[in-house]
């Protein structure tokens, strides 16, 4: 059993390893193509719409976890940015991650990928324009941000592969937990098991996974090759889905360092927000 599960690691590590590695690079190489100046310009726009876009697309080529996510909205609140259009990013930035999409792609299948990229841009900019629209702006504490860089414009092979080295630094390591884990389910957890009480279509596991995603902080690059393999095990794709959104979307050491620049009730409602937008997205992939 032992050399099965370390057979599985070495497959998983491998087929990850390849894509991740190849797929960074290219995405590295594509974001010095990006006009970063141009989407600032439209992120302060008045126009919703183009905001709304251009947070959505700011969000999706600065692949940052939740954490490192807070810097940048603290630079946008204070440029002025709208405080909506801001929102919109906080949610999207931190599930809208091109190499990870790409990975659950071919990990999980193209229409799983698709629809995790639209169901999750959508409710984002829903809560987003919501909490701008029930006045939480007012929940926001002025803050100075140190030591923010600005992205760089000017790209070139050479700094395509700096830039996949050091992506490979911070989320490479939890890729190879994942697919440990993954391999250690796979080998030891009976199938029997996780169909029995986790497939089918009990829809109280939505909202529990939801809840319990926040505090495990369990980053999509792990939870990518573990997600495959609770699937193959019969494991529903629901609440799966909702677990990965909410541990992606926020967590604790995020929820920490929110409370520098949001007032409590902000911080609540940003929580809630992010254990509604799991569930409801758990839930339509029951009827994807």
């Amino acid at each position: 059993m032992l050399s099965k599960v370390f057979n599985d690691f070495l497959s998983i590590a491998i087929e990850l390893t390849v894509l991740f590695v190849a797929l960074s690079f290219f995405i590295s190489f594509l974001q010095g193509l990006i006009p970063y100046e141009n989407i600032k310009k439209y992120l302060s726009g008045k126009n919703t719409t183009i905001g709304v876009i251009a947070a959505l697309v700011f969000a999706f080529i600065t692949p940052f976890c939740s954490c490192s996510t807070i810097p940048v909205v603290a630079n946008l609140l204070n440029n002025r940015v709208r405080f909506g259009i801001v929102m919109v990013f906080l949610f999207a930035s931190p599930v809208l991650d091109p190499t990870i999409i790409t990975l659950m792609s071919a990990l999980l299948g193209i229409k799983v990928a698709a629809s995790y990229t639209i169901i999750t841009s959508i409710l984002s900019v829903i809560i987003g324009l919501s909490l701008e629209k029930l006045g939480y702006e007012s929940a926001v504490k002025k803050v100075i941000v140190t030591g923010y860089k600005e992205m760089q414009t000017k790209f070139s092979l050479k700094t395509a592969l700096k830039e996949t080295l050091s992506l490979m630094k911070s989320v490479y390591p939890y890729l190879l937990i994942g697919a440990g884990i993954g391999s250690f389910i796979h080998g030891y957890v009976p199938t029997e098991w996780i169909s029995s009480y986790f497939g089918g279509d009990q829809w109280w596991l939505v909202p529990i996974a939801a809840v319990i995603g926040i505090p495990l902080y369990i980053r999509l690059s792990t939870m990518i090759p573990i997600s495959q393999i609770l699937i193959t095990k019969g494991m529903a794709i629901a609440p799966v889905m909702a677990l990965m959104i909410s541990s992606a979307g926020a967590s604790l050491p995020e929820i920490t360092l929110l409370s520098s620049i949001f007032q409590r009730r902000l911080i609540v409602a940003f929580v809630v927000s992010v254990i509604v937008m799991s569930t409801i997205s758990g839930f339509l992939f029951y009827i994807i």
